[in-house]
């Protein structure tokens, strides 16, 4: 019989043929009146053969009629650690101490929580103490985002705060399928890869596309905790179903709208611009540029936010026209991009003076002294959930806790007024 113990809590897709009876593990159709058993999706599309198969889920391998979706229950028993096998040893402020307390709280009740703290309130540090009472009682926890750029930013802090336990991260550029690790770091799409595996799961930037409105990772959510596993959900601008949630009694919202310093966050500064960005000859605003010369000057490290991925290039081009003389070093940075993670570190290694970047970078990353620019702040791609996180990028370090926020706009839109009302409101 094939020890399975590694597989404890996955799922995965076998055919008839292949599908021996395997001790602990579950069989079910993976296509089942129509409907995906693995991602939860509807399926219509049929193979030449008239067999029905999952176009939602084929990026984890196709799952076609007639297979089987094989669920592993083997229980692991993880080692019971007296201190949950945590090595950080740094101090909560007192209001972050309350929220961090609450959530073990609602751990060892079965109470799911949302925590709604301010972008820089120190959410990640929150998560310790949760983490750590987990382990000790040698049980199994995942935190998960949308994001490949935030799994990126929370493994090594973990991997700090918790260097006696096994952790894995996960992500579509990270080609290996997970392990048995007691604390799994992953993006919400690796979820699908679990079933009822985690005690805890930890949602960070719920509200983050491709997370939010998206059923299938829902789906996938819900069935990689245990039956009496138990939720956390972490964001700065929490979804309306969130908070429906919250008024039903299914949740319970923990607030803290200061950051872990104690400064405010920064209130956006704007400017009306009359004239294209770029004209047909590819050259940036006077206005423009004069303001992003002046953060150059500053000597801060530059974030632009461009709304399209195809217009990256052509603002690269321009402002590495305009500084040629400066010796500004600039780059460009978008989802699909091959060395989307080694421009992010080198960025952050101060080896970028400017990063121009869509909205990939809107949440969940941390620069330190960065700036924002904001260009097309009206384009509909920014809703008012992603300009209050953008803007969050600004003033997070103990030693530089204001900066600029600037939003550069043709139209005075709705998003740009909720925003700025949302981070006044917050600053209360």
């Amino acid at each position: 019989m094939e020890d399975l113990t590694l597989l404890s809590g996955r799922q995965w897709i076998a055919n008839q043929e292949d599908s021996s009876i395997l001790e602990d593990c579950s069989k079910v159709p993976v296509i089942e009146n129509h409907v995906c058993n693995r991602c939860g999706s509807k399926v219509e599309c049929k193979l030449p053969s008239g067999k029905l198969y999952c176009r939602a889920c084929i990026g984890l391998g196709r799952a076609n009629e007639g297979d089987l979706l094989i669920r592993c229950h083997r229980k692991v028993a993880f080692p019971e650690l007296s201190d949950g096998g945590m090595t950080w040893r740094g101090q909560l402020t007192p209001l972050q101490q309350q929220i961090s307390d609450k959530l073990v709280i609602n751990f060892k009740q079965k109470q799911n929580s949302l925590v709604h703290a301010v972008t820089g309130a120190g959410k990640t540090e929150m998560l310790f103490q949760l983490i750590a009472e987990c382990m000790k009682k040698g049980k199994r926890a995942c935190i998960a985002t949308p994001r490949i750029d935030v799994v990126n930013e929370l493994f090594p802090r973990f991997e700090v705060a918790f260097a006696e336990i096994g952790i894995g991260k996960y992500h579509g550029r990270e080609h290996q399928e997970p392990n048995l690790d007691q604390l799994t770091i992953c993006t919400t799409h690796h979820l699908l890869k679990f079933y009822e595996a985690f005690d805890l799961l930890v949602i960070d930037e719920v509200d983050s596309f491709p997370y939010a409105g998206n059923e299938q990772l829902h789906f996938a959510a819900k069935n990689a905790v245990k039956k009496d596993g138990v939720r956390v959900y972490l964001t700065a601008t929490p979804t309306d179903d969130l908070l429906a949630e919250v008024k039903q009694g299914k949740i319970q919202i923990l607030k803290l709208n200061r950051r872990f310093h104690g400064g405010l966050l920064p209130v956006p500064r704007e400017k009306l611009f009359i004239k294209p960005f770029l004209n047909r000859q590819g050259q940036i605003h006077v206005n423009l540029l004069s303001e992003i010369i002046k953060v150059v000057k500053s000597k801060h490290p530059l974030l632009i936010f461009i709304p399209r991925i195809e217009q990256i290039q052509v603002y690269l081009a321009a402002l590495r026209k305009k500084l040629a003389n400066d010796n500004v070093k600039i780059a460009g940075v978008h989802a699909q991009d091959p060395q989307r993670i080694e421009k992010v570190a080198a960025f952050r290694q101060r080896k970028y003076d400017i990063l121009l970047t869509t909205t990939i970078l809107e949440r969940g990353v941390t620069f330190k002294n960065v700036w924002v620019i904001i260009v097309a702040a009206d384009d509909p791609i920014y809703t008012a959930a992603s300009l209050v996180q953008i803007a969050g990028r600004v003033g997070r370090a103990k030693d530089d806790k204001t900066g600029l926020v600037l939003y550069c706009y043709h139209r005075y839109t709705k998003n740009i007024r909720i925003s700025i009302k949302q981070i006044k409101e917050m600053n209360k």
